[in-house]
């Protein structure tokens, strides 16, 4: 019985452990997008004025080709805002969400105005952009 205790108890830790250094139950970073990758493609027709989402091809924004991971202030060839150079953030999916949500509330002085208000367009949009590599 008390090896069966210890069994149980060894797994408890790893598992916590998993979760701690954000790995949840389904092996997939705590942070991945959740989203609906073909639902964002839809919703990220509204950003198409400002970001192409082919390789170096900037716009009004930077294109955001290979924006998840991204440094922000980093795509080649775009005129940034003083802000976002020193904003420091790396674009992964929390960081996108809550940019998304409120530009200037998370990078005071972006050059971004517009916002996603609704969690699903902003998650969904999210998954899109983490499929352009």
């Amino acid at each position: 019985m008390h090896s069966s205790r210890a069994t149980w108890q060894s797994a408890a830790v790893l598992f916590g452990v998993l979760i701690a250094g954000g790995i949840s139950a389904a092996n997939e970073p705590a942070n991945a997008a959740t989203g609906d990758a073909a639902a964002g493609q839809h919703v990220f027709s509204r950003c198409a004025s400002c970001h192409s989402v082919k390789p170096g091809v900037n716009g009004i924004g930077p294109s955001l080709d290979g924006v998840v991971g991204r440094k922000s202030g980093a795509e080649q060839g775009y005129s940034y805002s003083p802000a976002m150079k020193s904003a420091g953030l790396t674009w992964d999916p929390a960081t996108l969400d809550k940019f998304l949500q409120g530009p200037g509330t998370l990078v005071h002085g972006t050059k971004m105005f517009i916002n996603l208000p609704s969690e699903k367009d902003r998650q969904d949009v999210i998954a899109y952009l983490a499929t352009l590599k």
